[in-house]
């Protein structure tokens, strides 16, 4: 989006008057800090399980191996590392894997331009990021449709309005009004431009991802994103075992480059995993094993997450399912084996199956944002908007589902017991039969006491009623309708500005249109 006023060009290093000028006058939005955990994980393994698993991933990895599709110097690199090869099978000896994964950083920050909402990945964290990858798109007015361009800007305006949302994510959905090979450069300048929250790199292709590295360079500065991790980036296993060239050639651009990397396998259970959750658990530490420890051969000290992306399936169908027990255990037990890997935990998000934004929708929902906060994920993509079983990007959702992101943040608090939480005073003061509305207490911490709802309506049947007995998919509607009306693009140098879009045009004229 084109500013209203285009300053002269300028050398791309920050600062500048205009700059100054626009910062100083834009409206503050406000976002919450990313999750800091007051409250324990839940851990569903016994030390006998873990350690059962982790010897079995290790057997997998010594008799079964996995293929490095399409990549003859990975096939090198794992040689060299005294891994055995067998075409594109990959032999890795018992240990070696998690030997190679110690290098691995247990928790990094991920720069956003704003400093203030760089976030920290790892450790007692939960970063929450938005739905990720739907070529489709839903909203009341305009119904299922293709994804543009249109939708994809103004997806990343709501997430950058959405107070309990830390991360402007990557594909929020697939522009596919614009050629294959040039929509990364389009989103990547919409999470530049149009947020100051951290973003996503492109994977789709090996050269993306390097583009991705150039432009975040023209960002922050070329030595800075060399020192620093200023993008995180989804690197999906073709689950069972199978590492294709298109995934690893990007998490070698990635890791090269000193940027994040979620090595994540995509499982639906009884299709690519066993239908046991032992049996997924051990091919999930095995994959991610593999993974991680690629990406410390490319550079030791590589950020990296541990991803699991885990549904189960409806053996009548076929199709996956979500929010179910068999994927919340799952996800329980990955966040103790990365745990013990002492690295960061990617899983959970907004899951469901469901075709609107109903009750299938809520229950689902519900069951895997809480699962996510519960079993110690770190980074949770996919937090909102997500319908269908992914296939879906929904505006209404979305700003359900951010609402609801709040109450991650109000459990993952946890109980405060200092004095003036204790309330003995406010007991005193009101006595037997009395009512603490009025009470000192009460009147110092009532602002901040309870999670309030942006979205939700508490009134009154009979206010409810005047104003039109509205549900919540109407209210939804509404807010994304006022957050778009008072959103304003936060500040950024003009000269970084244009030489962004100077760089995304060069790159487009570089080549032509290709739509497969």
């Amino acid at each position: 989006m084109a500013e209203a006023v285009k300053a002269p060009r300028r050398r791309a290093r920050g600062g500048g008057g205009a700059a100054r000028r626009a910062e100083r006058t834009a409206v503050k939005i406000e976002t919450a800090k990313y999750i800091e955990r007051n409250v324990p994980n839940f851990e569903v393994l016994d030390e006998k399980a873990l350690q059962i698993i982790e010897a079995n991933a290790e057997t997998v990895l010594e008799e079964v191996g996995v293929n490095f599709v399409d990549n003859p110097a990975a096939l090198e690199r794992w040689r060299e590392a005294g891994a055995l090869i067998d075409g594109e099978r990959v032999r890795i000896p018992r240990g070696l894997a998690r030997k190679l994964c110690e290098t691995a950083p247990s928790q990094f920050t991920q720069h956003a331009r704003n400093p203030e909402k760089s976030v920290v990945i790892g450790g007692n964290n939960l970063v929450l990021a938005p739905v990720y990858g739907p070529p489709f798109v839903r909203d009341a007015k305009g119904g299922r449709r293709y994804a543009t361009l249109d939708d994809f800007q103004k997806f990343v305006k709501l997430g950058y309005m959405s107070k309990w949302l830390h991360h402007s994510g990557g594909t929020v959905c697939e522009p596919t009004d614009v050629p294959v090979n040039k929509r990364h450069l389009d989103m990547m300048l919409a999470h530049m431009t149009l947020s100051d929250k951290p973003f996503m790199g492109s994977v789709t292709e090996p050269s993306r991802a390097q583009d991705s590295v150039e432009m975040c360079e023209i960002l922050f500065g070329k030595d800075f994103v060399q020192e620093n991790t200023v993008m995180t980036s989804l690197i999906n296993i073709n689950s069972p075992l199978t590492f294709d060239d298109v995934m690893m050639g990007a998490l070698e651009v990635y890791a090269k480059n000193n940027q994040a990397c979620i090595v994540s396998p995509f499982i639906v259970g009884g299709a690519m995993a066993p239908v046991s959750v032992a049996g997924t658990l051990t091919q999930v530490l095995a994959e991610v094993l593999a993974g991680v420890a690629y990406s410390q051969l490319i550079r030791p000290g590589a950020p990296v997450i541990f991803g699991a992306f885990v549904s189960s399936i409806d053996m009548n169908s076929g199709a996956p399912t979500f929010g179910t027990p068999e994927a919340s255990l799952v996800t329980y037990g990955a966040g103790q084996l990365a745990r013990r890997l002492n690295l960061p935990f990617r899983s959970a998000g907004s899951f469901c199956g469901s075709k609107l934004p109903d009750a299938q929708a809520a229950y689902e929902t519900a069951n895997s944002l809480n699962m996510g906060l519960l079993a110690g994920v770190n980074f949770m993509l996919h937090s909102c908007g997500w319908l269908e079983g992914g296939l879906v990007a929904d505006f209404e959702k979305f700003v359900m589902d951010a609402d609801q992101l709040g109450t991650l943040h109000g459990v993952a608090k946890g109980v405060s017991v200092d004095e003036d939480a204790q309330a003995l005073d406010a007991i005193r003061e009101v006595g037997p039969g009395g009512h603490y509305l009025g009470c000192a207490h009460t009147q110092a911490n009532f602002k901040t006491a309870f999670w309030k709802s942006e979205l939700l309506d508490y009134k009154p049947f009979e206010t409810w009623e005047e104003e039109g007995a509205r549900d919540t998919y109407t209210l939804a509607t509404n807010r994304v309708d006022h957050l778009m009306a008072t959103y304003q693009q936060p500040a950024l140098d003009p000269a970084i500005k244009q030489a962004l879009e100077d760089y995304v045009a060069a790159k487009k004229a570089s080549m032509p249109d290709a739509f497969m």
